[in-house]
């Protein structure tokens, strides 16, 4: 490549543009302050039904306004941190657990021997790799943790006659596999199951099957350009990457080491103690998070971390998903300012009138859309599902729609989103780290992005036809 064209490569990396998550997220709040002198209050009233609260369809009424002031915009972000305080928690707690588990060097351990494992078997590193990342997603919410591994993906992946959109590929589609089906993603599924009411980690099985469904297609999609690549090299895309670095994956002397198996061990206990706590003993978020914090502390005892280490990769754990946690508050001021102005009801109100005459079938769908129109604008999925759900999960109640299909129309959108809009801070720093240009990441994955949103709304059909619940 010549000087001229890796200072234009450079200028592409450097293009596009993000708008930080929380100007977005003050814009939102702004505009829900100027509704609430705009839009008439009015409420229904609330009934319980089946030991949860629903709105009675029949009881709407309008009542006098009382708009939110100048002052109230700013004392709304601080109510909304205090109001989503057992969720910001939630967040960083998991968030400590990881860094500890981090911290122990079993993850990036465990990856490289895998790499090294697969460097001579080229078939099996797209299915292998990209399966790790997705269960990374759907089971430990991995996103930004992701991006170190791409640099070690890449190389090996052009090393073995691939590009590096299949490198990147495999660890940005793969991590977007977990999101979308959310298995048990606590940052996602958690706390928009949370919201609505529902129990933690519910319908699981239906999002085992999107997940097996989604991950076949995904890597058929990537594998197939991997073998077109490698049949001719002039259809790959390679920016200015050579194979330096392979070397150092093949060659090296990391192997998982006992203290890294028995991290793998318990982590993986930890899981099925997890499974059976939400399903046997209907654990929350309280019994979540404790668990979390116990697992840090014995992961951290048995990757040999001092005292002093477990805490402090804990606290450096909890500190990478401040923003995100954040994120939640802000998201809940918003809905502070819509409540204070007695609003909500209005808008689900006229929302549900519009669309009473629509089978609920359809109504699922809508959300779905709603809810990608939505994730463009709010890219952070802890900070979309705080924002959306206490919105969503009542107007499925009016239209008939299931609350885990609600649920669901949020995470499906959440987690396709995530590797094609270009206002997610996370999916731009991954394809500048890949040197891959937006507008040539685009180009490539539409056609992935259109099944998927496709699998989306057939998806969210059948889970109201089925009435996935438990409600």
């Amino acid at each position: 490549m010549s000087h001229v064209q890796q200072k234009t490569s450079k200028k592409e990396i450097k293009k596009p543009r993000t708008i930080n998550v929380y100007v977005l997220l003050l814009i939102v709040l702004l505009v829900a302050t100027v509704f609430t002198h705009i839009i008439p209050a009015g409420e229904y009233a609330r009934i319980d039904f089946n030991g949860r609260e629903i709105v009675d369809s029949d009881s709407f009424k309008y009542v006098d306004k009382s708009p939110a002031s100048f002052f109230d915009f700013f004392k709304a972000i601080h109510s909304g941190m205090v109001s989503a305080a057992d969720i910001i928690f939630f967040v960083l707690i998991i968030g400590g657990a990881f860094g500890v588990l981090t911290a122990t060097g079993t993850i990036e351990t465990l990856m490289v021997v895998v790499s090294r494992k697969l460097a001579n078997k080229e078939k099996w590193l797209i299915p292998v790799m990209m399966l790790f990342f997705a269960l990374g997603g759907s089971l430990m919410g991995m996103s930004e943790e992701t991006l170190v591994y791409i640099p070690i993906l890449i190389p090996l992946a052009i090393a073995l006659g691939f590009d590096v959109l299949t490198g990147a590929a495999i660890v940005l589609i793969g991590a977007s596999i977990g999101f979308t089906t959310a298995i048990m993603n606590p940052f996602t599924v958690g706390i928009a199951q949370g919201i609505a009411g529902l129990p933690i980690f519910s319908g699981m099985m239906y999002r085992i099957i999107l997940f097996i469904l989604m991950y076949v297609i995904a890597v058929w999609f990537v594998y197939r350009h991997a073998m077109k690549v490698k049949r001719d090299r002039s259809l790959g895309y390679f920016a200015d990457y050579q194979t330096i670095g392979l070397e150092k994956i093949i060659d090296s002397n990391i192997v998982l080491e006992k203290k890294h198996k028995l991290v793998l061990g318990y982590f993986l206990f930890n899981f099925i103690v997890l499974v059976i706590g939400v399903i046997k003993f209907q654990w929350y978020i309280t019994e979540i998070a404790s668990l979390f914090i116990l697992s840090g502390i014995i992961m951290g005892i048995l990757g040999k971390l001092s005292s002093d280490q477990i805490v402090q990769s804990f606290m450096n754990g909890a500190a990478g998903l401040i923003t995100g946690a954040l994120v939640i508050g802000v998201s809940r001021a918003t809905l502070i300012v819509l409540e204070q102005g007695h609003i909500i009801d209005t808008i689900l109100y006229h929302t549900s009138s519009a669309l009473q005459h629509v089978p609920p079938v359809f109504s699922s769908a809508g959300m779905f859309i709603l809810q990608s129109f939505i994730h463009f604008v709010v890219p952070s999925g802890s900070g979309q599902a705080a924002l959306t759900m206490p919105i969503m999960a009542p107007l499925a109640d009016l239209l008939g729609v299931t609350r885990q299909t609600a649920v669901l129309s949020f995470s499906m959108a959440d987690g396709i989103g995530n590797i094609i809009f270009p206002t997610s801070g996370y999916f731009m720093a991954a394809l500048s780290l890949a040197k891959i240009p937006w507008s040539r990441w685009a180009k490539w994955v539409w056609p992935l992005i259109l099944v998927q949103y496709g699998i989306g709304i057939i998806s969210v059909i059948i889970a109201q036809i089925i009435k996935y619940g438990p409600y």
